[in-house]
């Protein structure tokens, strides 16, 4: 399992260190997107900014993508393999269940090209469907 996780991280140029296994095998665990809080509860007693430090170094060689799903809360969740490092191309939508908070990936799901005005330059495009999960509408 660690050999695995080794292999993950440095296929992403992330040196495999001791909290970035634990955070990244914690990661493959989920099935929503998790915030900074769900991580620091998960992986209790580690520290706050450490595991920021490590978000940020999985976020900028493109294992994990940041989500802004209207909370104000920054959730995070793996890429796919085709990601590279300052380049996500796992562009999908994503899905805010109103009724337990959860934000889902839908990968399946891709974003539409966005036609933008002569001029105009987009640096990011978010989707966010809202409504209930499959688990809260039981």
């Amino acid at each position: 399992m660690n050999r695995q996780l080794e292999n993950t991280l440095k296929a992403k140029q992330i040196n495999p260190t001791a909290m970035r296994l634990l955070v990244l095998n914690f990661l493959e665990t989920q099935f929503h997107a998790i915030s900074l809080t769900d991580l620091e509860k998960g992986l209790a007693p580690a520290d706050r900014v450490t595991l920021y430090r490590t978000l940020k170094t999985f976020e900028e060689n493109g294992l994990v993508h940041s989500i802004d799903d209207g909370t104000g809360i920054t959730k995070y969740a793996l890429c796919k393999e085709h990601c590279h490092p300052g380049k996500h191309d796992d562009v999908h939508v994503h899905f805010f269940c109103k009724k337990c908070g959860e934000t889902f990936c839908l990968p399946k799901t891709q974003i539409p090209e966005v036609i933008l005005p002569v001029n105009f330059h987009s640096d990011e495009i978010n989707i966010v469907a809202k409504g209930v999960c499959d688990q809260c509408s039981c």
